[in-house]
């Protein structure tokens, strides 16, 4: 701007928001000193207001106690003025980390709401939590706050919102409150490309993708346009940070004009029609719709979300039973005090936050303020699936578990799990370096195959809650499509199943549709040789869920004859450097693993590491989780072998899989 408008822009028109003391102080120092350079005079800026920068739509803010009428009066003033232009780096983080910690985001109903009427609800997919990251909040209030005037806002942020599918409302929407979009994608998001270091290819050194969003809003602009512009993805910090010095204006980027589709998607996906000419695997839609859905299963869900896995499992079903009557316990004493107490206080403040008595989970403070109490039931104890080939037993209960998803009407009983069976594939938007699918004749946990993502598991039966009304979950109207399509009465829903498991392990699947699969769930192609894929998909199936029944692949027992040959694990198993050998304890390594058997993976690991993985003696908040078994002192052992036979022949079936298209 002109030199000769910055004195009246720097007394009256400029404001800065800080809620962090420390900070709020620098930048007073900041900006002042820059002013100083730029004008030769010091002069102290009275734009700068400590204040959280939501609360400003909420229509009061919190008072702290050394807040001064001065900067009141700053607030007040900032409020009052025609804001055009609005500049930051907006926080993002989803929620704490343990509701133990009482540290979740603030709430700012107004603002919440107004993403919920916005980018919620002009929005498709099923899981929307990801819209209640700060940053997202941010984009909506500072837009709100233009109030419909030209204007900018411009963000250093979280990029998810650029390509996750469940922004797609935000998308659209930005696009309808903007005339120009311009959005600089500074990659870096170590959670979807592990080869990534956050310190060194990340500009922040965290673990998200970073972008910088420039939107202007022009009155009498007709439609909007959007411009886009990717460095590439291997660069490192300071080639991204030379790049922008280098660039250092908005018309000086080689920007991509870019036309989001239907879906308000707007970085072109590969192979999008293809995809979405396959037939889907299930569907929210369908799942709450008529019974003649237009998918191939009606009813599916995420896998198990207890909350607090180190109390929801254990190894041993005895001492699973003992922590869990310990936390009803626990959890009922503070149900006994709340109904004593005037309920005026905040539960997150009233509930006993010691980790070693008890692990908090909305759910769970849901219910106490419900007043409701956990009984202890030894049939809810429930064999479970926790990691790839780590069985554990789980206490699912309608109190004490988070989230018991469709499990309550898919293995109610020891009987279902003679008879049922579930695919558990990687959810959308899934952060692991590949697409996962398992399946199992028991509960699968909600990470089933990655710590950091959840698992959408489609179950071939489902009951009532009594074990009464086994109905087949994969719908008439798929039955008559794969019929019509090979022209093949005999085709069972079975098959159909088990056709379903075999494509998705096809690796040309999998690599050719790996963006798609992240956006929503699984469609299914109609490969030409039907029956190959699907004998092959039993016999997959079959091994996975039957790997405790396989006979071990002949590794080498390596004894320490100087001490007594045992079979426990004292601590953890360990594979060696070489990957070729297992450590089980100081008498026992199991030698010669085949190098082919890391080729079968689950998300980030291979399906051997997994069980090296969790087969561990681990101690965490006073609660030991010891996987050796007193009726079976070798299980571990002839585990080991098993999972690496599974591994040869999930290999060797994979890659005799017949070809996606007709060549």
């Amino acid at each position: 701007m002109p030199r000769r408008d910055l004195p009246r822009m720097y007394r009256e028109q400029m404001f800065a928001n800080e809620v962090m003391l420390l900070p709020y102080y620098i930048a007073a120092l900041n900006i002042e000193h820059a002013y100083y350079e730029m004008t030769g005079g010091y002069e102290p800026f009275e734009g700068l207001c400590f204040v959280d920068t939501l609360e400003l739509a909420e229509g009061s803010q919190s008072q702290l106690g050394f807040m001064t009428e001065a900067n009141t009066q700053r607030v007040e003033r900032q409020k009052q003025a025609p804001i055009t232009v609005v500049i930051g780096n907006p926080p993002y983080n989803v929620g704490q980390l343990s509701e133990n910690d009482n540290n979740k985001n603030r709430k700012y109903p107004v603002i919440e709401r107004r993403v919920a009427e916005t980018y919620a609800a002009a929005s498709k997919a099923t899981n929307k939590n990801a819209l209640s990251d700060p940053y997202v909040k941010f984009f909506r209030w500072a837009t709100d706050r233009l109030q419909g005037r030209d204007g900018i806002v411009a963000f250093v942020s979280n990029n998810n919102f650029v390509d996750q599918y469940a922004f797609d409302g935000m998308r659209k929407h930005l696009l309808e409150d903007f005339t120009e979009i311009y959005h600089a994608d500074l990659h870096g998001n170590v959670r979807r490309n592990p080869k990534l270091s956050g310190t060194t290819h990340n500009v922040f050194g965290i673990q998200v993708g970073v972008g910088i969003t420039v939107a202007v809003r022009k009155k009498g602009a007709t439609g909007s346009t959007l411009r886009y512009f990717r460095v590439p993805e291997p660069w490192r910090k300071e080639e991204k940070l030379g790049w922008l010095v280098g660039r250092g204006e908005v018309d000086q980027v080689e920007w991509n004009i870019l036309a989001p589709d239907e879906n308000s998607s707007w970085v072109a996906i590969q192979n999008a029609d293809e995809y979405a000419s396959f037939i889907p695997v299930a569907s929210p839609a369908a799942r709450s719709g008529p019974s003649a859905s237009t998918t191939i299963f009606k009813t599916f869900s995420r896998g198990l979300e207890t909350a607090r896995d180190d109390w929801a499992y254990d190894f041993n079903a005895e001492a699973l039973a003992r922590k869990t009557q310990s936390l009803a316990d626990n959890y009922n004493s503070d149900v006994d005090r709340w109904r004593r107490s005037d309920k005026s206080d905040d539960v997150d403040d009233f509930v006993t936050n010691d980790p070693t008595k008890i692990k908090w989970c909305s759910r769970l403070k849901q219910a106490l303020r419900q007043e409701l109490y956990a009984e202890f039931h030894a049939d809810r104890i429930k064999s479970a699936l926790y990691r790839p080939f780590s069985k554990r037993f789980a206490y699912v209960d309608p109190v004490l578990t988070h989230r018991r998803g469709v499990f309550p009407k898919t293995f109610p009983n020891v009987e279902s799990e003679r008879e049922n069976r579930v695919i558990a594939t990687s959810d959308i938007a899934y952060r692991s370096p590949s697409f996962s699918v398992l399946a199992t004749d028991i509960i699968p946990d909600l990470h089933l195959c990655a710590a950091i993502d959840s698992h959408q598991c489609f179950p071939f039966y489902t009951y009532d809650e009594d074990g009464t009304n086994r109905r087949e979950n994969i719908t008439d109207w798929a039955l008559e499509q794969f019929r019509k399509h090979y022209q093949d009465e005999a085709i069972t829903k079975w098959d159909i199943f088990h056709y379903v498991y075999g494509v998705l392990h096809h690796p040309v699947y999998r690599e050719r549709f790996a963006e798609n699969l992240k956006r929503e769930l699984p469609r299914i192609a109609f490969v030409p040789d039907f029956v190959a894929v699907k004998d092959i998909g039993t016999q997959l199936a079959d091994l996975h869920v039957n790997y405790e029944t396989l006979e071990p692949y002949q590794l080498q027992w390596m004894e320490n004859r100087s001490v007594p040959l045992s079979y426990r694990v004292e601590d953890k198993v360990r594979l060696s450097k070489d990957r070729r050998s297992v450590k089980v304890n100081g008498s026992l390594t199991l030698a010669g693993i085949p190098p082919e058997t890391f080729q079968y993976r689950l998300g980030n690991r291979s399906a051997l590491e997994w069980v090296i993985d969790q087969y561990q003696v681990t101690e965490h908040n006073g609660i030991r989780s010891d996987p050796n078994r007193a009726d079976e002192e070798q299980y571990i052992v002839r585990l080991v072998g098993q999972v690496v036979r599974v591994s040869l022949e999930t290999a060797r079936l994979v890659s005799s899989l017949p070809p996606l298209a007709e060549a």
